[in-house]
């Protein structure tokens, strides 16, 4: 995430949605949410929108990260923050914005979406509207 958000020429506090992989691991999920803080800075993960489409989708393995990719594309194109369904007991070290369970409405320009795979195979793109 650090190394995108420096390709990119961007500020962390102009990403305003990721797509997190967010596979409904405790440990993965929670590790996700840490590094996102650790990327962006605390201030920065504060105030962006964060969720999960493969809540929505289950884990389609190869295709799982241009899946995600096209969900980014699309909320910015729509202005639409997808949710993280099924969230019931949400972890009390969670304090970030995942939207559970409903999506909403925000005005956006970035969104990043991170794909990670076993064996530290992880990338993470950034998309952003042109004027």
């Amino acid at each position: 995430m650090k190394m995108t958000l420096k390709d990119s020429g961007l500020a962390p506090e102009e990403i305003d949605y990721v797509n997190a992989h967010g596979t409904s691991t405790p440990v993965g999920d929670l590790n996700e949410l840490r590094a996102i803080k650790m990327a962006l800075g605390e201030k920065a993960a504060q105030q962006l929108s964060i969720s999960s489409t493969k809540s929505m989708t289950g884990h389609l393995l190869g295709a799982a990260a241009a899946i995600e990719a096209i969900f980014s594309i699309k909320a910015l194109h729509h202005n639409f923050i997808p949710p993280t369904i099924n969230i019931e007991n949400l972890d009390p070290e969670c304090d970030l914005d995942v939207t559970p369970n409903t999506g909403k409405s925000k005005e956006m320009r970035v969104a990043m979406s991170n794909a990670f795979g076993f064996g530290g195979t992880n990338a993470s793109i950034i998309f952003q509207k042109i004027d």
